[in-house]
């Protein structure tokens, strides 16, 4: 697998997951922000509950599909070593907290709908904890 991302990368393999990875914080702010509008905490003129709500349904599923595919680069490439310990656990916990949150929101919403913020925010903060153990770190030394 290591080989295939060292090729579809053409060998920039720390910058594309840096993207990818800049990219997913990036939509995650937006999502904070769609969801206020869902939930009626914020009421901007131009946007109603209903479609900020399935806007960050519908972003949130292209989320999903970008954390997977930035962690499994991480492990093929780089696997588990000493040196990343807070972003190893933070991104296996963000991507558990994740499935989590698509378990309630597919199956347990009218149950457990109500724990909904609570989760989301916490795969708000796992993911910014991981970007900032590795993009951030990345980026600073820049």
């Amino acid at each position: 697998m290591e080989d295939l991302f060292e090729s579809l990368t053409r060998g920039n393999v720390a910058e594309v997951k840096i993207v990818l990875a800049s990219v997913v914080a990036a939509l995650a702010i937006y999502q904070l922000a769609l969801i206020a509008v869902g939930y009626g905490k914020l009421r901007p003129p131009f946007l109603a509950a209903r479609p900020a709500a399935l806007s960050h349904r519908a972003i949130g599923d292209g989320i999903v599909v970008l954390a997977f595919l930035v962690g499994l680069m991480c492990l093929s490439v780089y696997g588990f070593d000493d040196e990343g310990g807070i972003h190893a656990i933070a991104g296996v916990a963000v991507l558990a907290a994740l499935a989590v949150k698509v378990g309630v929101v597919r199956w347990g919403e009218r149950r457990l709908g109500r724990v909904l913020p609570v989760i989301g925010l916490t795969v708000f903060a796992l993911l910014m904890l991981t970007w900032a153990t590795s993009a951030g770190d990345f980026l600073a030394d820049r």
